[in-house]
């Protein structure tokens, strides 16, 4: 009997009369959720699939349904299950099931659910590949070398290796003088399979061997196959063990050297990666299951080792640092990390007892006595109540043990920004467009309030804006000292920015080595990326502003580019964007009215907010408050989706150059294959134009490449020039319909979802869904709507823009009739109104 208990943190017996094995038990991120939790899966050999993200059931809990995500009833007997990128074309995890003829893989997948049932999980099969042969056990692994996806090699109980590699069978090839399966596994550092043959011995054999050798015709009588011409097979090392093997395990702790750990029936092997025994462990009992995992000391390997007589043993190399009871006889046992808790002990038994626990001792029962009970002085509780919540006081003030919210910054930042550019450009494109890039001085005072340890300061601004330097390693800094550092910032791109805002944080450690941060925004200034130029009186896109106020003079509104401007005309003024087109204002001399036109709509956007943001200033200086900036209408959209439409044709061909990069690429490496196989035969023949067609399939892939990177650049273009163009129309719509400072933001959140496009998830299909639910919310027509489901399969790239161009014009239409942006669904449900009759 231990001295010590595993503590069981959630258990459970799965069905009735199931048998498992050691292969039937398996840990990970199953569903792909990314949040660093593992969730258990375990099949039976009755066919029975099921999932599991264990809890602690809670005290008035009387079932614990909800911790299993899924059973499906598969109609074969499952043998082992494993988790791998098993999928050519995706990076995600996915579930392996060998069954006795048939392979499958399966994608896990969960959507949240909108009542208190939880959230729904389903099983869907990928692919699946029929067997010729009876599996007896599977590894998997990057063989070969290959990067971001995982191969499975299935040994079958006559002897046959079948390598599968993902969606297609590869080759087969039979071991040498076979008899019976044994345990197998895959050594990524050698690229080798490692098996324990029916001699007793293990045998170490190299893919790049078994790829060449024999190939093993499926069709055919086994006997035949050993006797087929070809290659010979051979072991690239072997080791006499003088016993049955129940295990092998490969752990992946040291890039520099592998140890392959072998489970005997009385003692355990630890050998090197060339077949050398680095130690040897005799066991005193009948072990049932092992796992090797990384040690915190460096040099070592930890082991849990499960036995027959219900005992947990944990070692450390061949010492003995832990042993705990257990209330079964584990056949498989997993490390695995919860929500609650990290590092459960998973353990499986051969008639469905799943067990997580944990290694401690047993909790003391120990009771103080009951004390004499006498009267209660209320007078002097009180006094010292008073007492200790003034020394509460006192250590709160001056200790540092946790983030206080009341007290201010131990760290303050105050950018600012010079008024005047720099006289010797920082700019690294000294011209573009034949005007010269000028650059502007950014000066960062750091206050300190306390001891602060370790500063490290980063400026970040959006392309194509640039900084001369973003990183900045600061020295520690006492209570009181202040700090100034200095940047330049330009613009270093052939296409304007869709925002002139820029963010510095600095990062620290406080005096008790808390680690936080500090932030502060900033602004850099028009004259930045525009020069003045002359005014032109027509163009061919225009938007028009209204304000409540008489017509104002230009020049005092835009001091800084009227200096220089030639037009002495207070009523017009003219912008000249160094990378982009002519921006023009033009002031109504007999309405309230501002038009601001341009040969590129996208162009507009940031003499547009400027405009806007110095009206506020100017007569917020003059004193009037009841100033008010509008716009009538109508939303310019046509000339928005022709920007929608340039951006998202240049994703499509994006994934087109994607697609035919792939098909060259495969079209290469088959040739090659074929002209190697023609160099290494000892009866060279001709080449048949294999060399020709391998050096033009070059060129192919050359262009290609390069096309796609041109493609890649024009597409990082557009889609600045569509953040523009949304900054633009979100600007347009909240004055067309006042919008707040929280709809407007709603209204940026849901149109400008990303900073940038990846392959993955791109602008149009994360606005339509972003729009999407909007309609179905807040801007809904009738609370019967808001009833419809609110879940969305993945976020795919769609086959043309006209759904998204319909749903943006059904927001501006329900805005444009009194709709209004709230996060709550039930806020802006239009309401009936009794009209006379």
């Amino acid at each position: 009997m231990s001295l010590f208990k595993a503590r069981d943190w959630w258990a459970s017996v799965l069905g009735e009369g199931e048998e498992f094995d050691q292969g039937c038990l398996c840990v990970g991120d199953v569903d792909n959720s990314g949040t660093g939790y593992d969730k258990i899966i375990v099949g039976s050999f009755m066919g029975m699939l099921r999932i599991f993200s264990p809890h602690p059931a809670k005290p008035d809990e009387l079932t614990e349904a909800d911790t299993q995500l899924l059973e499906v009833q598969m109609p074969d007997p499952i043998i082992q299950v494993e988790l791998g990128k098993f999928v050519s074309c995706s990076e995600s995890l996915h579930l392996a099931v060998l069954h006795p003829r048939k392979l499958s893989v399966y994608a896990v997948s969960g959507t949240a659910g909108n009542v208190e049932h939880g959230d729904q999980y389903q099983l869907r099969l990928v692919y699946e590949h029929n067997l010729q042969r009876t599996a007896c056990n599977m590894t998997y692994g990057p063989f070969g070398g290959v990067t971001g996806h995982h191969f499975i090699c299935i040994q079958s109980m006559d002897g046959m290796l079948m390598f599968f590699e993902q969606e297609s069978y590869a080759f087969g090839r039979f071991l040498p003088g076979f008899l019976l399966p044994g345990p197998l596994s895959y050594c990524i550092r050698t690229d080798s399979f490692i098996t324990v043959s029916s001699t007793r011995q293990v045998e170490c054999y190299r893919y790049e061997t078994l790829a060449v050798a024999t190939d093993a015709d499926t069709k055919q009588d086994s006997n035949q196959q050993s006797k087929s011409s070809g290659k010979r097979l051979t072991a690239d090392w072997t080791l006499v063990l003088g016993e049955e093997a129940l295990d092998i395990c490969v752990p992946n702790t040291s890039p520099a050297m592998s140890s392959i750990f072998v489970l005997g029936e009385r003692n355990l092997f630890c050998l090197k990666d060339n077949g050398q025994i680095r130690f040897m462990k005799k066991l005193e009992f009948n072990p049932s299951c092992f796992l090797p995992y990384a040690s915190v000391s460096e040099g070592s390997t930890n082991v849990l080792m499960c036995n027959h007589n219900n005992m947990l043993l944990v070692y450390q190399d061949v010492t003995l640092k832990w042993a705990a009871q257990l209330s079964c006889v584990p056949v498989a046992v997993r490390v695995a990390n919860f929500l609650e808790l990290k590092g459960l002990v998973v353990t499986l038994s051969s008639d469905g007892h799943l067990q997580c626990s944990y290694m401690g001792t047993d909790p003391s029962f120990f009771t103080a006595p009951k004390v004499d009970a006498r009267e209660v002085n209320y007078d002097e509780i009180d006094a010292e109540m008073k007492m200790l919540q003034r020394v509460i006081r006192e250590a709160t003030k001056t200790q540092d043990i946790l983030p206080r919210a009341e007290t201010e910054e131990e760290l303050r930042l105050t950018a600012v920004v010079s008024s005047s550019l720099d006289e010797v450009s920082c700019a690294i494109i000294p011209e573009m467009n034949g005007m010269p890039v000028p650059s502007v001085t950014v000066k960062v005072k750091i206050k300190s309030r306390a001891v602060v340890q370790n500063p490290k300061m980063t400026v970040c601004v959006q392309p194509p804006l640039a900084v001369t330097q973003d990183q900045f390693v600061l020295d520690s800094m006492g209570s009181g000292s202040e700090l100034v550092v200095s940047f330049s910032a330009f613009l270093n791109g052939l296409y304007p920015p869709a925002d002139m805002s820029g963010d510095i944080a600095v990062s620290y450690s406080s005096a008790t080595g808390i680690p936080r941060v500090s932030q502060c925004k900033f602004s850099l200034p028009l004259r930045l990326v525009c020069y003045p130029s002359s005014a032109i009186k027509n163009a061919k896109y225009k938007i028009t502003v209204d304000t409540n106020k008489p017509p104002v003079n230009l020049n005092e509104v835009f001091p800084d580019f009227s200096e220089k401007s030639d037009n002495n005309d207070s009523s017009a003024l003219g912008f000249q964007l160094i990378t982009g087109s002519k921006v023009i204002v033009l002031a109504s001399k007999t309405s309230q009215r501002y038009r601001i036109q341009s040969e590129s709509f996208e162009d507009i956007w940031l003499v547009a907010k400027e405009l806007v943001q110095r009206f506020d200033q100017h007569f917020a200086s003059l004193g009037v408050k009841d100033f008010r900036n509008s716009f009538t209408g109508p939303i310019p959209l046509p000339e928005y989706f022709e920007t929608v439409d340039h951006h998202f044709e240049l994703r499509v061909n994006a994934q087109k150059y994607q697609d035919l990069l792939s098909e060259r690429a495969v079209q290469f490496r088959a040739i090659q294959r074929r002209l190697l196989t023609r160099f290494k035969d000892k009866t060279p023949g001709p080449l048949q134009n294999l060399d020709t067609l391998m050096e033009g399939t070059y060129r192919q892939v050359l262009a290609l490449a390069d096309a796609a990177e041109d493609n890649r650049e024009r597409l990082i273009q557009a889609f600045a020039r569509l953040r523009s163009a949304t900054h633009l129309l979100i600007l347009l719509l909240s004055l067309w319909q006042g919008l707040n400072s929280e709809q407007t933001t709603i209204l940026e959140a849901t149109l400008l979802p990303l900073l940038q496009d990846t392959p993955q998830l791109g602008w149009e299909e994360s606005v339509d869904a972003a729009v999407s639910h909007l309609l179905k919310t807040c801007l809904s027509r009738s609370p019967k709507d808001q009833a419809i489901s609110l879940s969305t399969g993945p976020l795919t790239i769609p086959k043309d823009t006209s759904r998204l161009k319909k749903h943006i014009m059904l927001l501006c239409d329900r805005l444009g009739k009194g709709g209004r942006l709230s996060l709550s669904s039930e806020a802006n449900v239009p309401t009936a109104v009794m009209m006379p009759g």
